[in-house]
């Protein structure tokens, strides 16, 4: 079993950045972060392999940052320029799956989630 607890969110005015950090409590192969509006699929926002290799969504490249303190068994997400389209409940997660990526599908552990909420 993993265990992953969220820390980092909150409320900050577009343009400026926020950083989530999640603990996890054993080493997986992939770890991600997902994010998750009222009404609309939950998405991936960025993922890491425990070989390093990283992949961003689209709309999030350039500006937020994965990272992954292994000492510390911490995910981070630095988060920059954040724009109203990036308020949602972000996710930490972890899979057991060589190919998780950034699919939802192929996560088996989740954390409680934290929220972001950007103002105009």
């Amino acid at each position: 079993q993993v265990q992953l607890v969220e820390s980092g969110g909150g409320s900050v005015q577009a343009g400026g950045s926020l950083r989530l950090s999640c603990a996890v409590s054993r080493g997986t192969i992939y770890m991600a972060w997902f994010r998750q509006t009222p009404g609309k699929e939950r998405e991936g926002v960025a993922s890491m392999a425990n070989d390093g290799r990283t992949a961003y969504a689209d709309s999030v490249k350039g500006r937020f940052t994965i990272s992954k303190d292994n000492a510390k068994n911490t995910l981070s997400l630095q988060m920059n320029n954040l724009g109203p389209e990036d308020t949602a409940m972000y996710y930490c997660a972890a899979s057991r799956n060589y190919f998780a990526g950034l699919s939802v599908n192929r996560y088996n552990y989740w954390g409680q989630g934290t929220q972001v909420t950007v103002s105009s």
